[in-house]
């Protein structure tokens, strides 16, 4: 499954959705982790009520099951819940690598229910119509 993470510098979750200059994407499973893609946002990225500067942090997570950050405003979580995204939040700055390595180690037991569910958006569950068989 894929995770993004909120940061300023590209080691810890340390950002606020919405004022994030970068945005990391991992995929994790229970073998490990590895790095992805980062996606870049200049410009303004201040608390302004604008709405518009969340679309394209949106479109970077939008293949994630799960998103860190220090913090995210009420309709960007709404938004990210939408998409079908549990997003957390980090109490204070944690390296990625250290969430990605107890993650992964979650992975190999038993998954709490929230991460089960997140787990799901990778692999939809299939439906076999062929299976069901109805008689009059």
């Amino acid at each position: 499954m894929k995770i993004a993470f909120a940061t300023q510098d590209k080691e810890h979750v340390d950002a606020h959705f919405g004022w994030a200059k970068s945005i990391v994407v991992y995929e994790a499973n229970a073998e490990g982790h590895r790095f992805v893609e980062s996606f870049e946002f200049g410009d303004k990225l201040e608390e302004d009520g604008d709405e518009d500067k969340l679309a394209p942090k949106l479109e970077a997570i939008k293949d994630c099951a799960i998103v860190y950050v220090a913090a995210i405003g009420g309709s960007g979580a709404a938004r990210v819940v939408a998409m079908k995204i549990h997003p957390i939040k980090v109490p204070a700055p944690e390296s990625i690598a250290e969430i990605l390595d107890k993650l992964v180690v979650v992975l190999k037991g038993t998954p709490p229910p929230w991460l089960r569910k997140a787990l799901e958006k990778d692999n939809p569950r299939a439906v076999n119509f062929e299976e069901d068989e109805v008689t009059p």
